[in-house]
């Protein structure tokens, strides 16, 4: 069982952003500022989230530019989104990550990197942080290169970084998750919410809210850099495991509507995507729901005593929210 991990005395340096303006972003900004953190926000067009946050205005494609917003800093972290295109990805995901390790190296701020499960692939079982990367798409090969970028530079001792994985996310907010696009989007629009796969398969989801907070425990422990975290995710409902029609009961009682779930067909995604970006780039990731997807974060909740949110909560805090 890891060892607990002791965050550093309040107010005892600056937490940076890169890809402010997201809803990641978002909670952790807010989980910083209850801790007392003073923050930089970096982004093309950074918003303050507190009125004491710094803003700093960089292009992360840019190395100049990544450092510059990185001077001063403890702690960064890279929780930028890139457009969800597999070419985008392919030929800037690199060089961001490639900019944030330089400009971390050289102002000696820890990293840290949050990021997805793509890298894992298909997985038959339970995803922990000793999954093997083995990606399928080429959204995960990208995912897998860029963590190994940063694992070896962590291994040939040329920074402190720590990679902080999610699952999908969803919550408030959150207006390109899949739940946003065939859940809540369809209800408040009085249709029937809609699944992709097999809607009795397990599929885990991380709450925003909690991302954030397990980000900023994180950021803020010095024993948990040189690591790789799940972040904290229900991996139950009602007793039983997270799975597309679980969660589509529970979304249409919120939304006081039948209970019913459309299950699209790969074809008819593959049409909708031509309206809807994230089922189009998505197709390549229909793995995810053809078998089970069952994120595991024991972890990170022994570790630091971070419990996930329930489901029905988070959907509940999502749903009134207005996404």
């Amino acid at each position: 069982m890891p060892a607990p991990h002791t965050a550093s005395p309040p107010g005892s340096g600056l937490h940076t952003i890169l890809g402010a303006g997201g809803v990641i972003a978002r909670e952790l900004s807010l989980q910083l500022a209850r801790d007392g953190r003073r923050i930089r926000q970096v982004g093309r067009h950074p918003a303050a989230v507190q009125a004491t946050d710094e803003l700093k205005t960089a292009d992360l494609l840019d190395e100049r530019a990544t450092a510059d917003a990185v001077a001063g800093s403890e702690v960064v972290y890279l929780v930028a989104g890139l457009p969800y295109s597999a070419a985008v990805w392919q030929a800037q995901w690199p060089r961001v990550m490639q900019n944030a390790i330089n400009a971390c190296r050289r102002h000696g701020a820890r990293l840290v990197f949050f990021d997805n499960v793509y890298a894992y692939g298909r997985v038959d079982g339970a995803m922990t942080e000793a999954t093997p990367f083995n990606p399928c798409s080429r959204k995960g090969e990208v995912r897998a290169a860029i963590a190994t970028t940063l694992l070896d530079a962590v291994r040939r001792g040329e920074l402190q970084a720590l990679i902080a994985r999610s699952a999908d996310f969803y919550g408030p907010g959150a207006r390109l998750s899949l739940l946003e696009a065939v859940f809540f989007a369809r209800l408040r629009a009085g249709k029937a919410p809609q699944w992709v796969g097999n809607p009795d398969l397990a599929h885990t989801f991380t709450f925003t809210p909690d991302a954030g907070r397990a980000l900023a425990a994180l950021g803020q422990a010095p024993g948990a850099f040189g690591q790789t975290w799940h972040l904290p995710t229900a991996q139950t409902m009602d007793g039983g495991p997270v799975t597309g029609r679980a969660l589509a009961h529970v979304a249409c009682a919120l939304a006081d509507q039948p209970d019913r779930l459309q299950v699209a067909p790969r074809w008819l995604l593959q049409a909708m995507g031509w309206f809807v970006p994230v089922l189009r780039e998505n197709d390549e990731m229909m793995y995810q729901y053809q078998h089970g997807y069952r994120f595991h974060s024991g972890k990170i909740e022994q570790a630091f005593g971070l419990r996930p949110t329930p489901c029905a909560e988070g959907l509940a805090r999502t749903w009134r929210s207005g996404a």
